[in-house]
């Protein structure tokens, strides 16, 4: 079984490739994302190459194999379930999940995993919006613009927050920006770097483009299978109108 370090890597190696059209990550970037120097990640980097889990180039960067993009994925529906399970279940505000996730996604078992995808009704995201892989490795990437791409004077509903980070996430909830909330873009203040939206009916509020490209929106009138950041026992809607991006199965876990 990859250690928890391995499963880190493969987890934040993905979490950068995604929406780059550069199937190779930048290695000085994987190290600030791991939050270690160069030479520590070279090692590492290597040490995976040599498990067949990414493929390295030195001048060119490292990318994922297909054998480690499944672990990387299974790793990813492991942490995403249980920051649903400390929220829904637990109670757990979903600003601070995040870090808990990342001790307890190396523990959970197969078994303890199956009975929390169960219990949490067979959900499609986590709090924050983010598509859950499924068991099969199969993941749905629903297009989504931000909102500080969003036309003005069109409703919206948040469907995704990007940033983990506890202060935005704290930030975002206070303002009414959570997942599921309707919004809509009253104009774009381009000479201030910022945007003014109207959570429902309430006054409009100012953000930075910065912080607004970190908050997704999909049109209102989508189908909505997004979960509340605060704890509720609401079964959610897991229908999906969106094409899963196919994967191979996940490999056999002993």
């Amino acid at each position: 079984m990859p250690t928890s370090t391995v499963e880190n890597y493969l987890r934040r190696l993905y979490l950068e490739l995604r929406g780059r059209a550069d199937p190779l990550l930048p290695l000085g970037r994987l190290a600030r994302a791991m939050g270690v120097v160069p030479g520590t990640a070279t090692a590492m980097v290597k040490a995976l190459a040599d498990a067949g889990l990414v493929q390295y180039e030195p001048r060119g960067g490292v990318g994922l194999t297909a054998r480690g993009e499944q672990l990387a994925l299974h790793v990813v529906r492991r942490h995403r379930l249980v920051e649903l399970f400390l929220v829904q279940v637990l109670g757990l505000d979903w600003s601070v999940v995040d870090a808990e996730a990342e001790d307890l996604e190396h523990a959970v078992s197969e078994r303890v995993l199956e009975r929390i995808d169960a219990l949490l009704g067979r959900p499609k995201v986590d709090p924050h919006g983010d598509p859950i892989p499924t068991s099969r490795g199969q993941i749905e990437e629903p297009r989504r613009i931000s909102l500080a791409d969003c036309p003005p004077g069109r409703s919206q509903r948040i469907a995704q927050v990007l940033d983990q980070d506890a202060a935005f996430l704290s930030f975002v909830q206070r303002q009414g920006l959570a997942p599921g909330a309707i919004v809509t873009v009253v104009r774009r203040q381009n000479a201030a770097d910022a945007v003014s939206v109207r959570v429902g009916q309430q006054a409009p509020v100012a953000l930075g483009l910065s912080a607004a490209a970190k908050v997704l929106v999909e049109p209102a009138s989508a189908p909505r299978h997004l979960t509340s950041p605060r704890r509720h026992s609401e079964r959610r809607d897991s229908r999906s109108h969106t094409l899963p991006r196919k994967r191979r199965p996940f490999p056999a876990v002993s």
